[in-house]
C-alpha cells in the first residue's frame, strides 16, 4: 500500500488538480472539502497520513479550527501539517503550529518538493 497523503481543500478544481499530481507520483491521497470531513476520517483511521495539506479558508470548519482540535487530540497532534492558503494577513503563517506553509497560487514544484520530504522519499522516487 502506498503513503497516504490527507488534503483538506474546499476549491474542487484545486483539490482535483493537487489528488491528481500527488497520485500520479505514486502517493494516495484521501480529500475533503471541510475540517470537520477530516477530522471525523482521521478519527476512524487506524493508520494516519504522514502529512495533511490544510486549506485555511473553509465552510463549515476553517484551517485554523481544524488545527486547534488537531492539537487537542492526542492521537493526531503529531501528524505533520503543511498550510495552502493564499490568506497571508500579517503575522498568520507565523503564528501558526504547523510544520510547513505554501501560498496560493501554489508552485507545483514546491509542493511536490513538500511532501517528498515529509514522506522520506527523495526526488524522483516513486512510493
Amino acid at each position: 500500500m502506498s503513503a497516504v497523503v490527507m488534503l483538506v481543500e474546499d476549491d474542487p478544481d484545486i483539490r482535483e488538480m493537487i489528488c491528481a499530481l500527488l497520485e500520479l507520483e505514486g502517493w494516495r491521497v484521501i480529500a475533503y472539502s471541510n475540517g470537520t470531513e477530516a477530522l471525523d476520517a482521521l478519527r476512524a483511521q487506524s493508520d494516519p497520513p504522514f502529512l495533511i495539506l490544510l486549506d485555511l479558508m473553509m465552510p463549515v470548519m476553517n484551517g485554523w479550527q481544524f488545527l486547534a482540535e488537531q492539537e487537542r487530540d492526542p492521537s493526531l497532534s503529531g501528524i505533520p501539517v503543511v498550510v495552502l492558503s493564499g490568506d497571508v494577513r500579517e503575522g498568520a503563517p507565523g503564528s501558526l503550529h504547523v510544520d510547513g506553509y505554501l501560498r496560493k497560487p501554489i508552485d507545483l514544484d514546491v509542493l511536490l518538493a513538500t511532501v517528498r520530504k515529509f514522506s522520506g522519499v527523495g526526488d524522483g522516487v516513486k512510493r
